[in-house]
């Protein structure tokens, strides 16, 4: 009681944090949230040995782990799989640049455009907020809506690729007696149990399974590098095929700014932000450009090897990793496995934060345990990845290419909310009033600077489909112009949001 009297006398109730001060059973934790003391016994049942918490602001007193290292093995787990294998080999096999050009290419955009999510990530521990939880302060309770779809179909579109390559991988070491759409199943179903089991899980996975990951690319190197060197010739490289390779590297790395937060709500606040940000980066850049210059080097020899591109044509990504381990006999088939494995890790975050957004739509949503949201988006990613596996390649660039124009909308405008209108100040995100649409911001201002950046991102992106006028003369740089025009727009817009609201945020 003491501590409270000081509190009041002070005349504040907040911590450092923007977190009511509660009385000491809140702040050890001991105290369950409102939503989780009245859940009903089916609920209870049904998400029995799994994560309970879903959306709802984690107080400070369960913010208890300061095990940092953990925002690093969990990004670098999930991004040491053939998903950063497969986007590399993009940049040798279809936009025809050397590997000399496309590691350049790699290193320069992976370096830059991993610093919005690992900024973004540093706000998971601080405030106690899911990522698109934090969205609804700048998006409010009913224009986030839209950020949830996009963000949804984003982190599914990951899922459907990395699925694919798991599927393809399975299929090549199993003489075509397992076809990709089983092994695309199979895959789903591994991820599933992990995104079944929530956040604690997650990070028991992530911590470990690195290892024999890891191992295993290093004898995938060590049986076919010596065929890495045999590339295939190329022209020059343009500046806008840069550009445009460049996109697809940033539609690879900037959408994990909408997830980032998800996997790091536990974490002590207490930690400082360059730590936080550190291990986020390079949890998420280190794997990235490792395994996005080895797959430019393999879909570079594709073409001068003639197993590697028999088996390419037959089972694509899956059918060369498979040939680079033949001179290792069954127990290369036993390491293509884990290689196909890997993505597991990837795809069991992603089903994570999908079920996540789900449960973000509706209040009614948050009554429905979040385990049963993972069991309905596996229910959707198989089909939808059997359907994408036909067109592999086409799917992977459109998806890629796309995906990096709203991200970037997306990343600006939520790093201006925070920098320019919070300043910095995390005590702005009031636990209290993250439900209540009456009090977070109409949302206009952020829908309105997102929608108008589109004006002049569209002349500037350069898809399959489509090239714009200003992108047949630079090359593809619809994300920089979504980025940099859309925290424009927004200053101005959110600044009379604000005043015809009546009140500071």
């Amino acid at each position: 009681m003491a501590a409270i009297k000081s509190d009041l006398e002070v005349g504040t109730n907040m911590n450092a944090y923007g977190v009511e001060k509660r009385p000491a059973t809140l702040e050890s934790g001991e105290e369950e949230s409102i939503e989780a003391k009245y859940k009903p016994l089916w609920f209870r049942v049904l998400n029995w040995g799994v994560e309970e918490g879903g959306i709802e602001p984690v107080p400070v007193g369960k913010r208890t782990d300061t095990r940092y290292v953990n925002l690093f093995t969990v990004w670098f787990t999930a991004l040491l799989c053939l998903l950063p294998i497969v986007t590399g080999m993009a940049g040798t096999l279809s936009y025809g640049l050397s590997l000399r050009d496309a590691s350049l290419v790699i290193i320069f955009f992976t370096l830059l455009t991993t610093i919005p999510p690992a900024f973004m990530g540093t706000l998971g521990p601080k405030t106690g907020l899911r990522q698109m939880i934090q969205a609804r302060y700048a998006f409010g309770l009913y224009a986030i809506a839209i950020p949830l779809l996009l963000n949804a179909a984003s982190v599914t579109g990951f899922c459907v690729i990395a699925s694919i390559v798991s599927g393809q991988s399975l299929s090549a070491i199993s003489s075509d007696s397992l076809s990709w759409n089983v092994g695309i199943a199979i895959t789903c179903i591994c991820a599933l149990t992990l995104s079944f089991s929530g956040y604690k899980i997650l990070h028991l996975y992530e911590r470990w399974s690195w290892i024999p990951v890891l191992v295993a690319i290093v004898i995938t190197v060590g049986c076919g590098g010596n065929k890495l060197s045999l590339q295939a010739e190329t022209t020059p490289a343009e500046a806008s095929t840069i550009l445009n390779y460049g996109c697809l590297i940033a539609g690879f790395m900037i959408p994990f700014a909408g997830i980032v937060s998800d996997v790091s709500v536990y974490i002590s606040p207490e930690g400082p932000r360059w730590k936080i940000f550190t291990y986020v980066y390079t949890g998420m850049a280190a794997p990235s450009i490792l395994l996005l210059v080895l797959g430019a080097a393999i879909g570079g020899a594709v073409p001068k090897v003639p197993a590697w591109s028999a088996a390419y044509a037959k089972n694509s990504v899956g059918g060369v990793l498979a040939a680079m381990l033949t001179p290792a006999g069954g127990f290369g088939k036993f390491v293509v496995v884990i290689l196909a494995l890997s993505v597991v890790g990837n795809i069991a975050i992603s089903m994570y934060s999908i079920s996540l957004n789900i449960q973000m739509f509706h209040p009614l949503l948050t009554r429905v345990p979040r385990s049963i949201f993972s069991v309905i988006t596996t229910a959707v990613l198989i089909p939808v990845s059997i359907q994408a596996a036909k067109s592999f390649f086409d799917s992977l660039e459109n998806f890629l290419g796309i995906i990096s124009y709203w991200s970037a909308s997306f990343v600006a405008i939520m790093i201006t909310e925070f920098i320019w209108f919070r300043k910095s100040d995390y005590c702005t995100y009031d636990h209290k009033i993250w439900n209540v649409g009456g009090k977070l911001p109409w949302g206009v201002a952020a829908i309105t600077a997102g929608i108008c950046s589109f004006g002049l991102v569209i002349p500037s992106m350069a898809e399959v489909w489509y090239t714009g006028p200003i992108a047949k003369t630079t090359g593809d740089i619809g994300f920089e112009v979504a980025f940099v025009l859309s925290a424009l727009l927004y200053v101005p817009a959110r600044t009379l949001e604000i005043r015809l609201q009546g009140r500071r945020l």
